[in-house]
């Protein structure tokens, strides 16, 4: 069986749900507490064990691949001449924690899109593909959990995670599961953002997936679908009515943070400051001494 080795990280969107600080800054570089939210999804990548991060981004994105790359020599002169040696040993290692390639999203609009241009990059290989504006905090990482379930049950494999508020439900794929064992499920069928009525279960399948090579040829087969965008689980479904099994990971001791949009991004600083080991005490007393 193929080692997972390489995993696509999406980070082309405008982010408009964030304006006006996304006007210049990436989403994606929105900060949690002191790191910015793609930082979090690279480690959990890391510490699954790949190593060959490809990023697909679009214009004015440009401080990703910055916030990868080695600091500039007069970052490194002030941190060494301010005696901060600690913080410049902290930067070099986010440089040098993979392989960081880089890829100008091509093609129409939708989610898919981006894992359609690493297709040079990926070529006969199975892969992984994570969101860069969310990330799962889990012991063992969620992808780490996945793959040890792609070792037993190829195909592809997607990550669950269980959506407690019924409205909720139409802001995700929401899947029809058949219980394999465990936390693993075979899906039946994935229904993109339906309506409570119309969700065959609660647990959401996105933000991390373990994809066959195949599935460059369906996303170039199948048409626009839901908003005229080309959607990645229209192509998972394309190649799972070929035949192609498709498993769903309900991730285990896990805590999902949605940084997509404005609420959800708060909710995720507060919970992540409340565990830094920095700021948590002063932070904790100055939200018990609100008002609220």
């Amino acid at each position: 069986m193929a080692i997972i080795k390489k995993v696509v990280i999406p980070a082309a969107g405008f982010g408009t749900r964030f304006l006006p600080q996304t006007k210049a800054m990436p989403k994606e570089m929105l900060p949690i507490v002191d790191k910015p939210v793609i930082q979090y999804v690279v480690e959990e990548a890391v510490e699954s064990g790949i190593r060959d991060v490809i990023i697909v981004t679009g214009s004015n994105k440009r401080a990703i691949e910055d916030h990868f790359d080695k600091p500039t020599q007069d970052l490194v002169q002030n941190l060494v001449g301010g005696n901060k040696e600690h913080m410049l040993q902290t930067i070099n290692q986010i440089a040098d924690m993979a392989n960081f390639i880089y890829i100008r999203q091509k093609g129409p609009y939708g989610n898919g899109t981006p894992v359609l241009s690493a297709e040079p990059l990926i070529q006969n290989e199975p892969f992984a593909v994570l969101w860069g504006d969310e990330f799962i905090s889990s012991t063992p990482p969620r992808l780490q959990q996945m793959i040890e379930v792609y070792e037993k049950y190829p195909g592809i494999v997607i990550s669950g995670v269980e959506i407690k508020k019924e409205e909720d439900l139409a802001r995700y794929g929401i899947a029809d599961l058949e219980p394999v064992e465990g936390n693993v499920y075979k899906i039946r069928n994935i229904v993109e953002k339906p309506s409570p009525a119309e969700a065959p279960s609660n647990i959401a399948t996105h933000g991390a997936y373990i994809l066959p090579p195949e599935i460059f040829g369906a996303l170039r087969q199948i048409k626009p679908g839901k908003g005229g965008e080309i959607w990645l689980v229209d192509a998972i479904n394309h190649l799972k009515n070929q035949g192609m099994e498709t498993y769903a990971v309900v991730v285990k001791n896990a805590t999902y943070y949605d940084t997509g949009n404005k609420l959800e991004y708060m909710k995720t600083v507060i919970d992540i400051a409340l565990k830094h080991p920095e700021v948590n005490g002063e932070f904790r007393a100055f939200l018990k001494s609100l008002k609220l």
